[in-house]
């Protein structure tokens, strides 16, 4: 480790992912680039009751395989946390398929950060079930530290063994972008060596759900397939989907030392505060996160070949960014591609900044940019160059991550292909 006041290259050396579409990096890419949505009827509990029932549910099978004892029993954000974690640090080499995990990396300096807007939701409701039924009595003890935003970050540390900080940042729909762009930080400036980020979310349950139910901004439309319509002239809003996914970041010099394979390189970080409104979004707040972020990274918008967006489906959130886009980078990007992966996901809140950074580091690997889904007929108020039906070839160069959330945080990412150690 350098020590603080160094300003080192940072590279991504590992990813995993569990979403809708299914658990593993592979699984997932195979079903953006053949434009499959993970969408559909909501399971695990009665949405009766609910204007909208759709939304992006995990299967949690596959994670038993991986998962025993207490860890089968944690909070769903843990076990999806975990997950993802264990697929990214076997991606980058720290540990094998087969070394199960619960001290793979006993004694590792590495720092762990996640984002999640939401926290334990799933923990939260049902002690309160519990505590409307027995009251302060009936509560266990365990309570507290299972109820804790941050059970997420230590979840994964205590299963991994990891030595270095642990903490969760929340900040709505920007929180794991800004794990990310923090994580970067501590590598580029000599605070750590490797740091282990992430997002995660996991609210289908009958109170957090209801609530975004009643919040107005989930779309209507029956068909879950084509029900979420990123930028689209007949979009109706959101879906909410669940998941985690997870990006072990490096200092070069360090994945260099080990001989580590790279997906791909973070080159800047830029954030931001509208410090307007708590859910209107700002064109101002967001340009200048962008502008930040390439001035971070030393570059400029023409070196820009695709643009993961927020792209939420909902009419506020998509006008802004796509003016946002256009006064941060002016002519330059009208002409890069655009494109939104919630469609596939679903709205993920918290995690959909690791998320799609995943996509779009993924699209820098392979020079695709996945299709987007249901944009038949672009909002003539969104001016911008979308992804079509199929998807696109990426030329060489570096791509942006946007992120926008409540609260008026903004944040945005900048990354390059993969180079070799």
């Amino acid at each position: 480790m350098s020590g603080p006041g160094a300003h080192r290259d940072v590279v991504v050396t590992g990813l995993g992912v569990v979403s809708a579409l299914g658990s593993g990096v592979d699984a997932n890419w195979r079903r953006l680039l053949a434009g499959q949505t993970g969408l559909g009827p909501i399971e695990g509990f009665d949405v009766a009751g609910n204007t909208v029932t759709q939304g992006g549910g995990v299967d949690m099978s596959p994670l038993d395989a991986h998962q025993k004892g207490k860890l089968r029993r944690a909070d769903r954000t843990v076990r999806l946390a975990v997950e993802a974690s264990r697929q990214a640090l076997i991606d980058a080499g720290w540990m094998s398929e087969d070394s199960g995990g619960d001290d793979a990396l006993v004694g590792r300096d590495v720092a762990n950060l996640w984002g999640c807007g939401c926290g334990p939701c799933g923990t939260l409701y049902q002690s309160n079930v519990r505590f409307a039924a027995k009251g302060a009595k009936g509560m266990r003890p365990s309570t507290v530290p299972s109820c804790m935003a941050n059970s997420i970050s230590a979840g994964v540390s205590i299963q991994f063994g990891l030595r270095g900080t642990n903490q969760v940042i929340v900040s709505a729909c920007t929180s794991s972008t800004n794990a990310i762009g923090q994580g970067f930080r501590w590598i580029r400036h000599g605070y750590a060596d490797a740091v282990l980020c992430g997002g995660v979310e996991a609210f289908f349950d009958p109170f957090y759900y209801g609530v975004w139910n009643n919040l107005g901004v989930l779309s209507t439309l029956p068909d879950a397939e084509s029900a979420l319509r990123p930028f689209d002239r007949d979009r109706a809003g959101t879906l909410l989907g669940e998941g985690a996914g997870a990006l072990l970041l490096e200092s070069a010099e360090h994945a260099a030392q080990r001989g580590a394979a790279l997906r791909g390189t973070l080159l800047g970080y830029g954030e931001t505060s509208d410090g307007t409104h708590l859910t209107a979004p700002s064109v101002d707040g967001q340009a200048e996160a962008i502008r930040r972020a390439l001035s971070d990274a030393g570059a400029a918008a023409e070196d820009l070949v695709y643009i993961n967006a927020h792209g939420t489906a909902t009419a506020a959130n998509d006008t802004t960014e796509c003016r946002s886009i256009a006064e941060a980078l002016g002519d330059a990007g009208a002409k890069i591609p655009v494109g939104a992966s919630k469609s596939y996901f679903g709205h993920t809140l918290g995690a959909s900044g690791a998320l799609e950074s995943i996509v779009t580091l993924l699209a820098l690997e392979h020079r695709t940019a996945p299709a987007n889904l249901n944009l038949d007929h672009a909002d003539p108020d969104c001016t911008a160059t979308f992804v079509g039906h199929e998807p696109q070839p990426l030329a060489h160069g570096l791509a942006m991550k946007n992120s926008f959330g409540f609260g008026g945080g903004n944040g945005v990412l900048i990354f390059g292909p993969g180079r070799a150690p």
